[in-house]
């Protein structure tokens, strides 16, 4: 079990973080392993697949170095560089510290990725992170910047939802949800990264830095004593694009456009999440969301400068009431 200490001030100054190169790293993963976690990334993974496959066949080096680099157990750190943390930065300005890793440090990184000894191709290389940076920017270019809107949309409401819990149930708790069976809060300070047999890190002195992405899967980093990462997969109503399908019964009864901001509400949401999760206008979801307030079956409150809705514990009960065809 990998484990890391972190003190109070490493949980007081930690963040969420939206991090356009690690999004792209997840989504490497997925075309990867060509193995979808929801609907949303199935069709996702049937449009790119083909692609990705031909980029690769066009160049078995690179084939190889992504294998090597992805590993069965292990990224190689030159894949997986920490997010700094101070803003959201650009792709492009990310990808530089991929470029920056010293060609003969990128081959020790891969040793240990593929536990054993690097395959001759990619020890005799000198231009190892060049080459992955280029195989990053396609994947960026050609399957992620399409949709980059939609997904950062998805990945606020995210953090949004994550910072509501944070602020009404503490570090705990949030930390603890992350990723359900890989994140564990274990009490004194400790929260299990992995199931791996690491050994444990202190964070004590750096930033804790939380980033989400939408493919389902997940990582830790750390650059040095300064940051440590913890990538982790949305939550999974969030990840799918398609929204959750309302039961019959709630369609009839509200509406399908109702019916589907209430199914919509198990975490706290702010409208403008609303409006991209549902594909609905702004004034339909606020209309929507007046007559479910009025109707007791959510509620509203304050996180910060942002507006939060939830579903009330008689919305619950209706919501699954209705997917149950109780009457």
């Amino acid at each position: 079990m990998g484990w890391w200490r972190i003190g109070a001030d490493s949980l007081a100054s930690g963040r969420f973080v939206i991090s356009p190169l690690t999004e792209t790293v997840a989504a490497l993963k997925t075309l990867h392993t060509a193995r979808a976690g929801h609907p949303g990334e199935r069709a996702w993974l049937g449009t790119h697949l083909p692609g990705y496959r031909a980029r690769l066949a066009a160049d078995p080096l690179d084939a190889l170095l992504v294998r090597t680099a992805i590993g069965r157990t292990w990224n190689a750190d030159f894949l997986t560089p920490t997010p700094l943390g101070e803003g959201e930065a650009s792709f492009e300005d990310e990808v530089v510290a991929v470029r920056a890793t010293e060609p003969a440090a990128a081959v020790e990184q891969l040793a240990l990725s593929a536990d054993g000894p690097v395959p001759e191709p990619l020890r005799t290389a000198n231009d190892l992170p060049d080459r992955l940076a280029r195989v990053l920017a396609w994947v960026w270019r050609e399957t992620v910047l399409p949709d980059w809107p939609r997904r950062r949309r998805v990945l606020e409401a995210d953090i949004a939802a994550r910072t509501a819990r944070l602020a009404r149930d503490g570090w705990a708790t949030t930390l603890d949800e992350l990723c359900p069976g890989r994140t564990r809060w274990l009490g004194e300070g400790r929260l299990q990264v992995n199931v791996r047999d690491h050994p444990p890190r202190s964070v004590d002195g750096g930033r804790l830095l939380l980033v989400p992405v939408t493919p389902a899967n997940g990582w830790v980093s750390w650059a040095g004593n300064a940051r440590f990462a913890l990538v982790y997969p949305c939550a999974g109503a969030l990840a799918d694009d398609s929204a959750p399908a309302a039961p019959e019964a709630l369609r009839t009864l509200l509406g399908r456009g109702r019916a589907g901001v209430l199914v919509r509400l198990e975490s706290p949401t702010s409208t403008s999440q609303l409006v991209a999760l549902t594909g609905q206008g702004l004034g339909s979801v606020g209309r929507h969301l007046k007559v479910l307030l009025d109707a007791g079956l959510v509620r509203r409150r304050r996180a910060g400068r942002s507006v939060l809705y939830d579903r009330t514990e008689a919305g619950t009960a209706l919501v699954r009431a209705a997917g149950s065809g109780r009457p």
